[in-house]
């Protein structure tokens, strides 16, 4: 597994045709779609990496066209480029629009649907650009200093919302103008850093003017609270705000709070700017929890959004809220409904809301009705996971589709008297048809404590049950992260079958999906409950004659990785090698280590020196360090030092600990990676030693050690 992905030739007139689109240099190179020949027929990593990647769709004003955009990446360049796309609505005439050295992002219909607008970089800034709808008269239209991160259009197309920076700590010239070279950060509250960056700059939202032609104007409407953040790091974007459809106001969520306050809380709310009076208005004071995704009904009469009820808990049920902008009346619709939603999306006839939402282990499409008693219904399921809403008509919405076997592909759903969905685009179809896929079971394992849990079993290609095969028990971070039919480019469960391992992902205490007294255990429980689970699973399917119970593994990152960790003293002899990536081995270190004190609070129970706590003192007793004398089962231990949530230590300590037990142990670390490996050739070299690992493990013949 050493080939490099090579992209297909381009003729130097296209090249040259395409570094004059922008600001570019003529000799910039282009990232195209690879020309992928598979070697074995079998999904593996070289495969992975080849795949187009789609994004969401966005339907065109006159409902006759969807823009949307599919990536690749270039191993040999270490970069990936994502170009834009537009088909009919029914996916016929399929045209690529753009074909440059760099992504364009946000991109959305301007004018009518004649113009796109995108972001694109502009002498290494990105700013927003517009083109012709055929990709033609390509301009940048916006000069923001610190660059666009995201922007929204008004409805009337007059004005835009944009997403900057601005400046938030002070540097150490700024403290010591006699020390110009000196790097030192002065720290004195909470949240000096975050994922992966040290705090200096926050996202504001700017309103300008806008007329196709040029962004002018541009005000930041929240520069007398230069303290806060909108959107809220680190993954919040344009989905955080909403205009009303007669252009005079908008809605943007913030959670106005600073260092430690901010650590401790989840609180964010619904602000409403009236652009011409700037004023603002809190739509949602006293509603404690995360306040996310505003949307107005077509006619702006009433805001839908996602609520979560409690202040620290970061994976509370999403609720869906109504309001009547008339009287400010707030109505939950999903008081009855015991799921949590992920997306929500207004019908065009203002009677109802699409939304996505995991149940029962996958993710399919509901609409839930405004009239009392607020009927769900299932507009599309299967064995897969959706992942957008892109509305066309009262009856069709466009979406994307996934599963454990195959990325995203759009798809056009009809939601008449028959519920139907149709695949409109095929952008692996070259790849897959060159592949012999694995399977899919659903099976329902019994638990410990009386209950059925339902667990995904991934079988490898050309399964032949009278064959033994080594297994894999796959544990979800999250820690409350569905185990749905999920796509990952990372823990990709058909790559894992595709080299012969039997994959077991069992849906265990503290994901959503099952309602919330099944996602909610968990917390204040680590080692509990839902350890309890994944043993279950694993000892469901060591009865089965294929499975060979000598040869099973643990996988896992996050709090996956926490759960290797603890199963490392606690499985009695039930796996022959283990995996964490980006995993807590000291609960007591990650307390203090974290960033994001409400999740450390709310799923920990508290700090470990409040001796009255019983929760707390409960968690922290179960830290996996507490059990290192009884690791004896070889581990691997991977960890990015960008990771700011998780720091690298966690995994550095399970290391030594491991080495100083005399537990056979390597580690894997990147400097340039934060809680996930995102860089190609990363990527690639922590799949090679993934799979070197395992297959030296659970495999009879050992493999070649790579070093």
């Amino acid at each position: 597994m050493n080939k490099l992905i090579k992209p297909i030739a381009m003729s130097t007139a296209m090249l040259m045709a395409c570094a004059c689109s922008g600001s570019e240099k003529a000799d910039e190179k282009i990232i195209d779609k690879p020309d992928f020949k598979s070697q074995n027929g079998i999904f593996d990593i070289e495969a992975l990496e080849a795949l187009g990647r789609v994004s969401s769709p966005v339907v065109s004003p006159d409902k006759s066209k969807v823009l949307f955009s599919i990536s690749y990446e270039s191993v040999g360049d270490n970069a990936s480029n994502a170009d834009l796309y537009v088909m009919n609505a029914d996916g016929t005439d399929q045209k690529r629009i753009t074909r440059t050295p760099k992504s364009e992002s946000n991109a959305v219909w301007i004018n009518g649907g004649a113009q796109i607008a995108f972001i694109y970089p502009q002498d290494g800034v990105p700013q927003i650009w517009v083109m012709d709808a055929d990709g033609s008269n390509r301009k940048a239209v916006s000069a923001v200093e610190k660059g666009v991160q995201g922007f929204v259009v008004s409805p009337d197309g007059k004005r835009v919302l944009v997403i900057s920076s601005i400046k938030f700590a002070r540097t150490a010239e700024e403290i010591y103008p006699d020390l110009p070279k000196a790097t030192g950060r002065v720290i004195d509250d909470l949240m000096y850093k975050h994922w992966d960056e040290w705090v200096t700059e926050i996202p504001h939202p700017f309103i300008g003017d806008f007329d196709g032609r040029q962004v002018t104007n541009l005000v930041d409407i929240m520069a007398d609270e230069p303290m806060y953040e909108a959107p809220m790091k680190p993954f919040g974007g344009v989905e955080s705000f909403a205009w009303t459809p007669d252009s005079r106001q908008i809605v943007y969520v913030s959670r106005k709070k600073t260092g430690m306050e901010y650590a401790l809380s989840t609180n964010s709310d619904l602000y409403l700017y009236d652009i011409e009076a700037k004023t603002t208005e809190n739509l949602t004071e006293g509603m404690m929890g995360y306040d996310t995704a505003p949307a107005f009904s077509p006619d702006g009469t009433r805001l839908a959004w996602l609520s979560m009820e409690h202040d620290g808990y970061e994976s509370d049920k999403n609720r869906i809220f109504v309001m009547d902008m008339a009287t400010r009346e707030k109505t939950d619709l999903t008081t009855e409904w015991d799921y949590t939603a992920d997306e929500i999306a207004w019908a065009p006839d203002g009677k109802s809301l699409w939304f996505i939402a995991p149940k029962d282990g996958v993710t399919p499409i509901f609409s839930i009705s405004l009239d009392a008693p607020h009927t769900v219904s299932v507009v599309a399921e299967g064995v897969c996971d959706y992942a957008a809403l892109a509305p066309v008509d009262g009856s069709t919405l466009v979406t994307m589709r996934h599963s454990m076997l195959a990325p995203n592909e759009i798809c056009l759903v009809n939601c008449g008297t028959e519920n139907t969905v149709r695949q409109i685009t095929e952008v692996n179809k070259e790849i897959f048809a060159q592949l012999t896929l694995p399977t899919i079971e659903k099976r329902l394992v019994p638990t410990t404590d009386g209950k059925e849990m339902t667990t995904w079993v991934v079988l490898p290609p050309n399964f032949d049950p009278d064959k033994k095969y080594p297994a894999i028990l796959y544990c979800q971070g999250g820690p409350q992260q569905a185990v749905s039919q999920f796509w990952s480019y990372r823990w990709n469960l058909s790559l894992m079958a595709s080299n012969g391992y039997i994959v077991i992902a069992p849906n265990r205490r503290g994901l959503p999906g099952f309602g919330t007294e099944w996602n909610a255990q968990i917390s204040g429980d680590y080692g509990g409950q839902n350890m309890r689970d994944y043993l279950s699973a694993v000892d469901y399917m060591k009865k089965e004659p294929y499975v060979d119970a000598a040869r099973i593994g643990a996988v896992g990152a996050s709090y996956g990785g926490f759960s290797v960790y603890w199963l490392a003293g606690n499985h009695d002899k039930r796996f022959a090698c283990l995996i964490a990536h980006a995993g807590i081995f000291n609960t007591e270190s990650q307390y203090l280590e974290t960033e994001e004190m409400w999740f450390a609070n709310w799923d920990l129970g508290g700090p470990f020196w409040d001796k009255s706590n019983p929760v707390a003192q409960r968690t922290f007793s179960q830290s996996p360090h507490k059990y290192v004398d009884k690791w004896d089962t070889p581990i691997l231990i991977t960890h990015g030092e960008y990771d700011f949530r998780i720091l690298a230590s966690q995994g550095m300590m399970a290391f030594n600990a491991a080495r100083l037990r005399g537990v056979p142990a390597e580690m894997l670390i990147f400097p340039d990676e934060n809680h996930w490996i995102l860089k190609p050739q990363n990527a690639i070299m922590w799949q090679r030693v993934f799979f070197r690992w395992l297959d030296r493990w659970l495999k009879s013949a050992p493999a070649e050690d790579g070093r």
